[in-house]
């Protein structure tokens, strides 16, 4: 039992989890014709989808939006984290104890940053809708984030600190940590972003709660140190609306990366909701959609209301409809992935 979490949830209805390789099962030929006639985020649910994450440094972005789309792990990440004093342990330990659960690479990179996993795991029918996006929409979530960059560095918001430098490279504003084995996780409010262009669809905002208090400036808290193996596989290209995965260093010539891929076995029979996603206004369901497989083990009220400076917010958690290291070349990313380090 997850204390302080705005609801509870169960998993009542998917496949064991299947044991990690590098082969990635495929969508069956009838999903993806099906995934090609959903309804599209429009760039105004995207925005409010990252809000939230938007200034977040590179790494810690992309280990986000990939373990966003695994959400049953996320839940036994958060659970796992939270018993026998896991919580205490840090880097080569906890590494050397994470090393036998069977979730995505992904996933266990965000145990070291523990109230970024709780925070995707109480809010965790925005973390599905954003993984959802990230699997269907890679190009245009990509263009939301540097959107909403673009608009914090506008305000002046936006900039390098000690925790973590701000290049602009092409237009692309890229976000890296100052320490390669350090992560900070910024704490702000959406008042970073200037006037927000989308009144239908204000920005959700995640306090962290006991970790650090967001105001209209961007702070920081203490930061997390990270090891490999599960963090330093990936790699923006912002540019190419891409995320690789590095592949093994060769003796002679550049180092090798392919788009992510995700590994269907990872979603532990998760289904995938853009397929059949209805339009609806933005607003968190008492319930996450049944597609998922995932209800509340009792009723629960509603999150309170979201706190921002400036006007009020709707609540917090958007609704079913609600909504770049080293850069590797490439095309076009597919928008699907598993983001799982090369072995």
């Amino acid at each position: 039992m997850l204390a302080g979490a705005a609801w509870l949830l169960c998993v009542t209805s998917y496949a064991p989890a299947a044991q990690e390789s590098t082969v990635q099962p495929g969508e069956s030929p009838a999903a993806e014709a099906r995934a090609q006639t959903a309804p599209p985020f429009t760039p105004a649910q995207l925005d409010q989808l990252t809000a939230p994450i938007a200034v977040y440094s590179d790494p810690l972005l992309g280990m986000i939006l990939t373990a966003a789309t695994y959400p049953v792990e996320i839940v036994e990440a958060t659970r796992w984290l939270d018993a026998d004093d896991h919580a205490s342990l840090r880097k080569v330990a906890l590494d050397a104890t994470l090393a036998p659960q069977n979730w995505d690479t992904s996933v266990k990179a965000l145990v070291a940053v523990p109230h970024v996993l709780r925070m995707m795991n109480e809010h965790l029918e925005w973390t599905a809708q954003l993984g959802d996006a990230f699997l269907a929409q890679q190009a245009d979530v990509m263009d939301s984030i540097q959107r909403l960059r673009q608009r914090a560095v506008g305000s002046g918001e936006l900039r390098s600190s000690p925790q973590q430098s701000v290049a602009t490279e092409e237009r692309e504003v890229i976000i890296e940590p100052t320490s390669p084995d350090v992560i900070y996780v910024p704490c702000y409010s959406s008042v970073i972003y200037g006037p927000w262009p989308w009144p239908a669809y204000p920005p959700y905002y995640f306090p962290l709660p006991g970790f650090c208090y967001p105001g209209p400036v961007i702070t920081f808290g203490i930061g997390f140190g990270i090891t490999g193996p599960y963090w330093g596989w990936g790699r923006w290209n912002w540019r190419r609306h891409g995320f690789y995965v590095i592949g093994p260093r060769p003796r002679r010539g550049p180092v090798p990366m392919r788009p992510w891929v995700r590994n269907s076995a990872h979603r532990q029979g998760v289904s995938y909701p853009t397929l059949t996603r209805p339009r609806r206004a933005p607003g968190l369901t008492a319930a996450p959609r049944q597609g998922y497989r995932i209800v509340p083990a009792r009723p629960a009220p509603l999150p309170g209301p979201s706190r921002r400076v400036g006007p009020a917010a709707p609540q917090v958690g958007p609704g079913p409809h609600s909504a770049r290291g080293n850069y590797g070349g490439g095309r076009r990313g597919s928008g699907r992935g598993d983001g799982r380090p090369p072995h």
